[in-house]
Order: C-alpha cells, then structure tokens, then sequence
C-alpha cells in the first residue's frame, strides 16, 4: 500500500511540474510575441561587412596584410566572422562563374 501512495504522489507532482512548464512556455511564447509586436530586436546586431571585404581577402591571401591586421580593415570583426564571410564570398563567386 505504501508503494501504490508514494507512486500516486510521484505522478501527481509530475503531473504539476508539467502543467507549470507548459504555462511558462505559453507565457513566454506570450511575451516574446508581444515584444515582437512593439519592435523589439532579437539576438546580437549583425557585423557588417565592409565594401571593400573582397580587396582586403585579397590582400591577405597574396600575404600582403597580417590576420590580425586583416581584421583590423574589417573593422574588428571576430576570426570566426572572417572566416564565415570569407567562406560567403568564395561561395558567391563560384555562383558568378558558373
């Protein structure tokens, strides 16, 4: 008897902790859409990518620029940045050429 009230006791908790997981979820989903409404940004600001990003790879490639000062041209961006748009503009040239 005291197995079947400790199991009845364990499904009726969880049976509460999931009722309140699925309200903060429907009130977050609530509050998001909201801000959403009154023209809140989400997430970090996008890194942008100077005009002259395809000169500056060049540079860099013919060993004329540093990393380091590559960055620097790219108004700071990170290394992981670099290398994403670097990745971009060599994917956006094949397309070019094809």
């Amino acid at each position: 008897m005291g197995n079947f009230i400790a199991d009845l006791v364990l499904q009726i908790l969880s049976y509460v902790a999931e009722t309140e997981r699925l309200n903060i979820k429907k009130r977050q989903a609530e509050g998001i859409a909201a801000a959403k409404a009154r023209g809140v940004q989400f997430g970090r600001e996008a890194v942008i990518t100077p005009d002259n990003f395809g000169e500056i790879v060049e540079l860099w490639e013919k060993k004329q620029l540093t990393f380091k000062r590559a960055l620097t041209e790219c108004g700071g961006m990170s290394e992981a940045t670099f290398y994403r748009r670097l990745r971009e503009l060599r994917i956006s040239r094949e397309k070019n050429d094809v």
